[in-house]
Protein backbone atom coordinates (compact mmCIF):
# COMPACT_ATOMS: atom_id res chain seq x y z
CA UNK A 1 0.00 0.00 0.00
CA UNK A 2 1.45 3.13 -0.91
CA UNK A 3 2.31 5.99 1.67
CA UNK A 4 0.90 9.35 1.71
CA UNK A 5 4.06 10.75 0.31
CA UNK A 6 2.52 11.47 -3.00
CA UNK A 7 -0.36 12.56 -1.76
CA UNK A 8 0.65 15.26 0.69
CA UNK A 9 2.89 16.88 -1.62
CA UNK A 10 -0.03 17.29 -3.59
CA UNK A 11 -1.41 18.86 -1.38
CA UNK A 12 1.08 21.23 -0.43
CA UNK A 13 2.00 22.52 -4.04
CA UNK A 14 -1.73 23.38 -4.67
CA UNK A 15 -1.78 25.48 -1.34
CA UNK A 16 1.30 27.08 -2.04
CA UNK A 17 0.08 28.18 -5.46
CA UNK A 18 -3.02 29.07 -4.22
CA UNK A 19 -1.67 31.37 -2.26
CA UNK A 20 -0.06 32.51 -4.93
CA UNK A 21 -2.30 33.74 -7.00
CA UNK A 22 -4.16 35.73 -4.46
CA UNK A 23 -4.13 39.08 -4.94
CA UNK A 24 -3.67 40.35 -1.07
CA UNK A 25 0.25 38.35 -0.91
CA UNK A 26 1.37 40.53 -4.12
CA UNK A 27 3.02 42.78 -3.03
CA UNK A 28 4.76 40.54 -0.32
CA UNK A 29 5.27 37.85 -2.76
CA UNK A 30 6.89 40.40 -4.81
CA UNK A 31 9.30 41.24 -2.03
CA UNK A 32 10.21 37.41 -1.48
CA UNK A 33 10.75 36.83 -5.50
CA UNK A 34 13.03 40.00 -5.60
CA UNK A 35 14.87 38.77 -3.28
CA UNK A 36 15.34 35.14 -5.31
CA UNK A 37 15.98 37.02 -8.30
CA UNK A 38 18.88 39.30 -6.92
CA UNK A 39 20.53 35.89 -5.46
CA UNK A 40 20.52 34.17 -8.61
CA UNK A 41 21.20 37.44 -11.16
CA UNK A 42 24.05 38.64 -8.75
CA UNK A 43 25.74 34.56 -9.11
CA UNK A 44 25.24 35.16 -13.13
CA UNK A 45 27.01 38.40 -13.28
CA UNK A 46 29.74 37.95 -10.81
CA UNK A 47 30.90 34.10 -11.40
CA UNK A 48 32.19 34.45 -14.92
CA UNK A 49 33.72 37.97 -13.97
CA UNK A 50 35.07 37.09 -10.81
CA UNK A 51 36.87 33.45 -12.46
CA UNK A 52 38.29 35.52 -15.31
CA UNK A 53 39.82 38.08 -13.20
CA UNK A 54 40.98 35.91 -10.48
CA UNK A 55 42.94 33.20 -12.98
CA UNK A 56 44.38 36.28 -15.06
CA UNK A 57 45.77 38.43 -12.04
CA UNK A 58 45.47 36.41 -8.88
CA UNK A 59 48.07 34.70 -7.77
CA UNK A 60 47.77 31.61 -5.33
CA UNK A 61 46.99 28.48 -5.13
CA UNK A 62 44.12 26.84 -6.88
CA UNK A 63 42.46 26.19 -3.68
CA UNK A 64 42.59 30.04 -2.99
CA UNK A 65 41.77 31.25 -6.14
CA UNK A 66 38.69 29.17 -6.15
CA UNK A 67 37.57 30.72 -2.75
CA UNK A 68 38.05 34.04 -3.59
CA UNK A 69 35.93 33.12 -6.53
CA UNK A 70 33.31 31.93 -4.33
CA UNK A 71 33.97 34.97 -1.85
CA UNK A 72 33.11 37.77 -4.60
CA UNK A 73 30.12 35.75 -6.10
CA UNK A 74 28.58 35.12 -2.64
CA UNK A 75 29.17 38.69 -1.55
CA UNK A 76 27.58 40.12 -5.27
CA UNK A 77 24.96 38.13 -4.37
CA UNK A 78 24.01 38.72 -1.13
CA UNK A 79 24.49 42.23 -1.56
CA UNK A 80 22.09 42.28 -4.60
CA UNK A 81 19.44 40.23 -2.61
CA UNK A 82 19.28 42.75 0.04
CA UNK A 83 19.05 45.49 -1.75
CA UNK A 84 16.22 44.45 -4.34
CA UNK A 85 14.36 42.87 -0.62
CA UNK A 86 14.90 46.65 1.19
CA UNK A 87 13.67 48.55 -1.89
CA UNK A 88 10.62 46.46 -2.87
CA UNK A 89 9.62 46.06 0.58
CA UNK A 90 9.85 49.75 1.16
CA UNK A 91 8.43 50.73 -1.99
CA UNK A 92 5.08 48.72 -0.76
CA UNK A 93 5.35 49.93 2.80
CA UNK A 94 5.25 53.57 1.09
CA UNK A 95 2.31 52.99 -1.09
CA UNK A 96 -0.03 51.49 1.39
CA UNK A 97 0.45 54.43 3.84
CA UNK A 98 -0.38 56.72 1.09
CA UNK A 99 -2.66 54.98 -0.85
CA UNK A 100 -0.77 55.32 -4.38
CA UNK A 101 2.64 55.11 -5.85
CA UNK A 102 4.68 58.22 -6.45
CA UNK A 103 7.91 58.87 -7.61
CA UNK A 104 9.39 60.01 -4.43
CA UNK A 105 8.95 56.53 -3.24
CA UNK A 106 11.39 54.94 -5.71
CA UNK A 107 13.57 57.62 -5.08
CA UNK A 108 13.68 57.18 -1.17
CA UNK A 109 13.22 53.28 -0.94
CA UNK A 110 16.50 53.25 -3.42
CA UNK A 111 18.45 55.69 -1.47
CA UNK A 112 17.92 53.80 2.14
CA UNK A 113 18.71 50.14 0.15
CA UNK A 114 21.74 52.27 -1.08
CA UNK A 115 22.86 53.09 1.88
CA UNK A 116 22.41 50.17 4.56
CA UNK A 117 23.86 47.58 1.52
CA UNK A 118 25.94 49.40 -1.46
CA UNK A 119 27.46 51.89 1.66
CA UNK A 120 30.42 49.67 2.82
CA UNK A 121 33.46 50.34 0.83
CA UNK A 122 34.62 47.35 -0.87
CA UNK A 123 36.03 45.87 -4.32
CA UNK A 124 32.57 44.53 -4.79
CA UNK A 125 30.44 47.08 -3.88
CA UNK A 126 32.64 49.77 -5.90
CA UNK A 127 32.73 48.02 -8.81
CA UNK A 128 28.75 48.00 -8.84
CA UNK A 129 28.34 51.61 -7.52
CA UNK A 130 30.86 52.48 -10.38
CA UNK A 131 28.88 51.09 -12.73
CA UNK A 132 25.74 52.55 -12.27
CA UNK A 133 27.36 55.82 -12.21
CA UNK A 134 28.59 55.54 -15.80
CA UNK A 135 24.95 54.69 -16.74
CA UNK A 136 22.78 56.92 -14.59
CA UNK A 137 25.12 59.52 -16.32
CA UNK A 138 24.25 58.81 -19.90
CA UNK A 139 21.04 58.61 -18.91
CA UNK A 140 20.46 62.04 -17.42
CA UNK A 141 21.79 63.53 -20.17
CA UNK A 142 19.06 62.02 -22.17
CA UNK A 143 16.33 62.82 -20.00
CA UNK A 144 17.68 66.62 -19.89
CA UNK A 145 17.72 66.61 -23.68
CA UNK A 146 14.15 64.87 -23.25
CA UNK A 147 12.66 67.85 -21.11
CA UNK A 148 14.58 70.65 -22.71
CA UNK A 149 17.18 71.36 -20.08
CA UNK A 150 19.86 71.35 -22.49
CA UNK A 151 19.56 71.41 -26.79
CA UNK A 152 19.99 68.79 -28.42
CA UNK A 153 23.83 67.90 -29.56
CA UNK A 154 23.57 69.14 -33.48
CA UNK A 155 26.29 66.19 -33.79
CA UNK A 156 26.88 62.87 -32.27
CA UNK A 157 28.75 63.50 -29.07
CA UNK A 158 30.18 60.21 -28.52
CA UNK A 159 33.18 60.56 -29.98
CA UNK A 160 34.29 63.69 -27.73
CA UNK A 161 32.92 61.59 -24.97
CA UNK A 162 35.55 58.69 -25.94
CA UNK A 163 38.20 61.17 -26.20
CA UNK A 164 37.93 62.49 -23.33
CA UNK A 165 37.59 59.30 -21.53
CA UNK A 166 40.92 57.27 -22.77
CA UNK A 167 42.43 60.31 -22.51
CA UNK A 168 41.83 61.15 -18.83
CA UNK A 169 42.12 57.16 -17.62
CA UNK A 170 45.50 57.17 -19.18
CA UNK A 171 46.87 60.21 -17.55
CA UNK A 172 45.24 58.75 -14.51
CA UNK A 173 47.28 55.73 -15.00
CA UNK A 174 50.18 56.88 -15.79
CA UNK A 175 50.95 59.11 -13.38
CA UNK A 176 48.71 58.64 -10.74
CA UNK A 177 47.65 55.16 -10.60
CA UNK A 178 46.64 55.01 -6.88
CA UNK A 179 43.42 56.72 -7.99
CA UNK A 180 42.13 54.27 -9.77
CA UNK A 181 40.63 50.92 -8.48
CA UNK A 182 42.74 48.35 -8.20
CA UNK A 183 41.06 45.61 -10.72
CA UNK A 184 41.35 48.53 -13.31
CA UNK A 185 45.18 49.35 -12.39
CA UNK A 186 45.77 45.55 -13.04
CA UNK A 187 43.85 45.66 -16.15
CA UNK A 188 46.30 48.24 -17.22
CA UNK A 189 49.57 47.19 -16.36
CA UNK A 190 48.88 43.85 -18.27
CA UNK A 191 47.94 45.85 -21.08
CA UNK A 192 50.39 48.73 -21.42
CA UNK A 193 53.02 48.29 -18.58
CA UNK A 194 53.77 44.45 -18.95
CA UNK A 195 54.13 44.96 -22.65
CA UNK A 196 57.29 46.82 -22.42
CA UNK A 197 59.28 43.75 -20.58
CA UNK A 198 60.00 40.49 -22.37
CA UNK A 199 63.14 38.25 -22.24
CA UNK A 200 62.94 35.26 -24.74
CA UNK A 201 60.47 34.35 -27.39
CA UNK A 202 58.57 32.55 -24.27
CA UNK A 203 57.13 35.39 -22.95
CA UNK A 204 56.87 37.32 -25.68
CA UNK A 205 54.33 35.24 -27.29
CA UNK A 206 53.54 32.63 -25.01
CA UNK A 207 53.40 34.30 -21.14
CA UNK A 208 53.24 37.20 -20.00
CA UNK A 209 55.90 37.00 -17.61
CA UNK A 210 58.85 34.23 -17.48
CA UNK A 211 57.79 31.04 -16.16
CA UNK A 212 59.85 30.75 -12.65
CA UNK A 213 61.27 27.14 -12.15
CA UNK A 214 60.14 24.50 -10.06
CA UNK A 215 62.14 24.36 -6.67
CA UNK A 216 63.95 20.97 -6.57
Amino acid sequence: MAGPGPDLMRTILYTVNTILQQEKYKAALAVVKGFRNGVVYGAKIRAPHALVMTFLFRSGSLKDKLRAILKATYTHSRNLACFVFIYKGLQALQQKIQGKSLQSHTFLAACVGGWLVFGDNNNINSQINMYLLSRILFALSRLAVEKGLIPAPKQDPFPLFATLVWGIVLWLFEYYPHTLQPSLQSSMNYLYHDSNVWHDISDFLVYNKPRTASPK
